[in-house]
């Protein structure tokens, strides 16, 4: 369980973005970093500034991931062939937390990770309870059958926050979703602007 869980709000502020584009969000009010000085603090960020901010905000982003876990994202993506920036996305889209956020089984990427955590979630019909697994275009992923009622889910579907994306397959009433394709960079609905390039060269320097 990510220690972010309960101080998550607070990081939209240090980061000075909305970063799950949520209404409740204390950026919308307060649109400067936590702290006394929050509201003074100016100066020109330099380039590794700006390239560490992108880095931060897209591991805040996917549940605040740890660190060693997104360098080794990132160089997963760099042996890949191809554009690192589209590989990391993809590789960082096809997590089972990111899937079962996008599909609205989960209202927060966090309550996602908690679900796959306790066993709720099913892919292929087998119970998986890593957050980090990586789901191919032929997996099905299932909410577990004696958790089909919980209200968390519910809510989450009912939601008008967000949609599902176009390269999602879900069936609201199974409770069931598909990777259709992999997703590019510019398909992906990200509510604030993230610049995946800027960590390719935070983490090549």
């Amino acid at each position: 369980m990510t220690k972010r869980l309960k101080s998550k709000h607070k990081v939209d502020r240090r980061l000075k973005a909305n970063i799950w584009g949520r209404p409740k969000s204390p950026f919308n009010s307060r649109a400067y970093p936590p702290g006394q000085h929050g509201q003074n603090k100016k100066g020109k960020p330099t380039d590794y500034g700006i390239q560490l901010q992108a880095k931060q905000k897209l591991k805040a982003y996917y549940g605040n991931i740890n660190e060693r876990q997104f360098r080794n994202i990132y160089r997963k993506a760099l042996s890949k062939r191809g554009d690192t920036t589209e590989n990391l996305v993809a590789l960082l889209e096809q997590r089972l937390d990111t899937l079962i956020y996008r599909a609205k089984f989960a209202p927060t990427v966090f309550s996602a990770r908690q679900m796959i955590n306790h066993g709720h979630i099913k892919v292929n019909k087998k119970r998986v309870n890593i957050s980090s697994y990586i789901v191919k275009e032929s997996d099905t992923i299932e909410v577990r059958e004696k958790s089909k009622k919980l209200v968390v889910i519910d809510g989450a579907l009912q939601s008008k926050e967000r949609d599902v994306p176009d390269y999602i397959q879900s069936d609201t009433k199974n409770k069931t979703a598909k990777l259709i394709r992999v997703p590019k960079f510019s398909e992906v609905p990200y509510p604030v602007v993230m610049e995946p390039n800027l960590v390719i060269e935070y983490y090549s320097r």
